[in-house]
């Protein structure tokens, strides 16, 4: 019955996080630890795995609708690979307690910074060629790249989350990217991060191998669901459920 369970709100939580481009880890780590009773770096190194299979589903629904850039996702996803991999051992010096709040702050303050930049956004001219072009080639694009993989790698192996806010965030403001795009480029960037954390955290053995099929199985089809509303749901709505997706799981989390 607790397998069925796990699925199902696995299932529901794939749909919302295929729709704003989420790989989730966080939300999934709040609902495994209070909902279910999971000890915090079992669930973490958990939900950092499943990401890779929920973000590859996702991705790949999000890379036919036309809403992903592969080459910044690759370039960005990589050196992303590569931070998570070495910080994911440094959650083993933190205590569950205190690591459960300093995800739950990630998390709200992700949130929060990614409203403020939307903020931001919706006050600038809307006029025909005020608009800056998407930063897509030069060494300015590259420094800003992999500045944005480097950083976010590295929160997402710490804390075991995607820094999907993040990653939206420095897509939008570094390299001038619309909403939409950085919401399929960033599910793209997620696989290559959870790979490599997930694996720094089988490494020193938080990962829960049965638990891990479960979230696969529930947020794997949920989040294929999903992706196909991006691009179908008015902009007003892809932005609330960007903004508010990692305030609830902070919320959950912090009770």
């Amino acid at each position: 019955m607790l397998m069925l369970e796990i699925v199902f709100v696995m299932f529901l939580l794939g749909m919302l996080l295929g729709f704003v481009g989420a790989g989730g880890s966080g939300f999934i780590i709040s609902l495994l630890t209070v909902a279910f009773g999971y000890p915090i770096h079992v669930a973490l190194g958990t939900a950092l795995a499943a990401m890779f299979f929920s973000s590859l589903s996702g991705s790949i629904s999000h890379y036919r609708e036309g809403n992903a850039v592969l080459k910044t996702g690759l370039i960005v996803g990589f050196t992303g690979a590569a931070g998570a991999w070495v910080s994911s051992g440094w959650s083993t010096y933190i205590p569950e307690g205190r690591l459960g709040m300093l995800t739950s702050i990630m998390l709200f303050t992700s949130g929060l910074a990614l409203w403020l930049r939307l903020v931001l956004v919706s006050r600038r001219p809307q006029a025909a060629g005020t608009e800056s072009p998407v930063l897509n080639s030069g060494l300015r694009y590259w420094l800003y790249a992999l500045l944005i993989g480097a950083v976010t790698g590295m929160l997402s192996g710490l804390f075991g989350i995607g820094s999907t806010p993040f990653i939206q965030l420095g897509l939008m403001l570094l390299l001038n990217m619309p909403m939409r795009f950085a919401a399929g480029t960033t599910m793209l960037v997620i696989i290559p991060i959870a790979l490599a954390g997930g694996a720094g955290y089988m490494r020193i053995g938080y990962l829960d191998l049965q638990l891990l099929l479960l979230v696969v199985i529930g947020t794997m089809s949920g989040s294929y669901v999903g992706a196909k509303f991006t691009k179908r749901v008015p902009a007003f709505w892809l932005k609330v459920s960007m903004v508010i997706t990692p305030m609830i799981g902070a919320a959950i989390l912090w009770l």
